[in-house]
């Protein structure tokens, strides 16, 4: 969430960052309540102050103290109700995004950085990544329902070799693998920022009170949920490997053929605490280590920087890796990193002891290593006229077939 005093200190520079993200009168509406709220407090405490009389009352001095209590039990009830009114506000205002992002809402406004890599040309008839086989998707219907399915053979073998490939980068790179949870309680989604705006995209078990992550995200940021690191000891990374699940809700009609829009994937997931001084330059890191796994797999890819207003809750800057997928002629999403500065953190109390013994919200930011879209993207990139696929030999050591059978 978003640190309260710095709003009352700074109004109009965070009014003017949240309008970039469409919640400018959400905030103007969390500053009336947070100015009532103190005035309430301001009255409790002194009102609280004047119902502890010095010695022995008179039953005039009864009467008045009667009066004035009956006048602080409404106060507190009012101070109640605006507390609850506060934390709601609290919790859906957005991370401010950063002043070095593009303005705008949609795909078409995020920033490029870079290309790198040339996409491929086919002097044959190009197949999709399911006509290119592996995927039992119709089986996976009768089983779950749409947009799930099954991965076989070869083509599965290969899935889990990337995600082995992945992990054994990160781990080189100082990220400590974490297997985590998939199932959660409610204030890890509260504390990621995944509600309250995100719940129509969320899986919920009610008999539980449980939801189901949709990115190992959750699970790492809750890792420190509550506690105080020390400075020296961070930046902090862990990468975990998990099931995730979403209901991508709205998305019907939307890239509904194969597995690239799917309700349940497996992905390795980045995550690092760090100090705010430390954050940006490890937000550059994550997308550096991004950038290597894409390069190494022979990937045509871009970069872009996402515009302010089609950020998440959480993100105060994000950058997507884009691979070129041939059979949709165009770049798709296949990565993202997010610098959420101190908006998780804040949200789930993870704190930080410098060495004067001072106490600090930490940075969080998170970046994904592998999803299987980038099976879609190696697939497609990769395939032969006669319908096989020649596997990179980097994923070869990881289990992976040298080359997948024509369908």
């Amino acid at each position: 969430m978003i640190d309260i005093r710095l709003a009352r200190d700074e109004p109009d520079v965070m009014r003017r960052a949240l309008a970039r993200k469409g919640a400018a009168e959400l905030f103007d509406e969390l500053l009336a309540v947070d100015d009532a709220w103190r005035s309430v407090t301001a009255s409790v405490d002194e009102l609280r102050a004047r119902t502890r009389p010095k010695g022995r009352p008179s039953p005039e001095e009864l009467a008045a103290l009667q009066n004035l209590k009956e006048d602080l039990r409404a106060a507190e009830a009012q101070l109640g109700e605006l507390e609850v009114a506060r934390d709601d506000l609290l919790r859906r205002i957005p991370n401010p995004p950063a002043d070095d992002i593009p303005d705008g809402s949609s795909d078409e406004d995020a920033a490029e950085v870079r290309r790198v890599g040339t996409p491929p040309v086919f002097a044959f008839e190009m197949r999709d990544h399911v006509e290119l086989g592996g995927f039992e998707l119709d089986r996976g219907a009768r089983l779950s329902g749409s947009r799930f399915a099954y991965r076989r053979g070869a083509t599965a073998l290969l899935e889990l070799a990337m995600y082995r490939f992945a992990l054994d980068r990160v781990v080189a790179m100082g990220f400590e693998v974490l297997l985590p949870p998939v199932l959660v309680r409610e204030d890890a989604m509260y504390g990621t920022g995944f509600l309250p705006t995100e719940e129509a995209n969320l899986y919920r078990l009610e008999s539980d009170e449980l939801y189901l992550t949709g990115t190992s995200e959750v699970a790492l940021a809750g890792f420190h949920q509550g506690e105080v690191l020390e400075e020296v000891e961070l930046p902090r990374r862990y990468a975990g490997y998990s099931t995730c699940f979403r209901r991508e809700a709205g998305a019907a009609g939307r890239d509904t053929r194969g597995i690239f829009r799917v309700h349940q994937f497996e992905k390795v997931e980045m995550f690092a605490y760090t100090t705010p001084q430390q954050s940006a330059a490890e937000h550059e890191r994550i997308l550096a280590v991004e950038e290597e796994l894409v390069s190494d797999l022979g990937l045509a890819y871009r970069v872009v920087c996402t515009a302010a207003g089609d950020l998440g809750p959480s993100a105060a800057k994000k950058y997507d890796i884009e691979a070129w997928i041939p059979s949709q002629g165009r770049y798709r999403e296949i990565t993202s990193c997010s610098n959420t500065t101190d908006y998780q953190a804040r949200r789930l109390n993870v704190r930080y002891r410098d060495a004067e013994r001072r106490l600090h919200v930490a940075h969080t930011l998170n970046g994904t290593a592998m999803t299987a879209r980038w099976l879609i993207a190696l697939m497609e990139t990769y395939q032969e006229a006669n319908g096989e696929v020649a596997v990179p030999e980097i994923l070869w050591p990881y289990g992976a077939p040298q080359r997948l059978p024509a369908a």
